[in-house]
């Protein structure tokens, strides 16, 4: 990565235990911020959903502030969240995928690649996402 190419930045952290009673809540209210395929990871191991949910509701938040660095046109968060989801690779990496029909009104389809990097400890999840120009 060329520095000289860094569009944004956006960090947030967040504390696990507002996310305890997120399992409980309806798929309908779930899926303002997550995708079908989010949720269903999420809640596949009842002990650990808070801490999912925590750190990709941070990771949307922290891609939300680097692509506003670089907007000329507004979005809202919940608008964005539907835009993106946090999946993993097949080496269990964290990376996003876009969905363009959505943000192709923001900004060109090509123009950007995203860096994520998430983590958590018992009490808190953080996310960090660097936007940068695709060359």
């Amino acid at each position: 990565m060329n520095f000289a190419n860094i569009m944004g930045i956006g960090i947030d952290s967040i504390e696990i235990d507002r996310f305890k009673a997120w399992p409980a809540y309806s798929i309908k209210n779930l899926k303002k911020v997550f995708s079908c395929e989010e949720i269903a990871y999420c809640l596949e191991t009842p002990l650990k959903s808070p801490e999912r949910f925590a750190v990709r509701f941070a990771a949307k938040e922290s891609a939300y502030k680097a692509l506003n660095q670089i907007l000329t046109k507004k979005i809202t968060f919940l608008g964005f969240c539907k835009a993106i989801q946090i999946k993993k690779n097949s080496l269990n990496a964290p990376f996003i995928d876009c969905n363009w029909d959505i943000l192709k009104a923001y900004l060109p389809k090509d123009s950007i690649k995203w860096s994520i990097s998430i983590t958590h400890t018992r009490k808190i999840a953080t996310a960090l996402i660097i936007l940068y120009k695709k060359v």
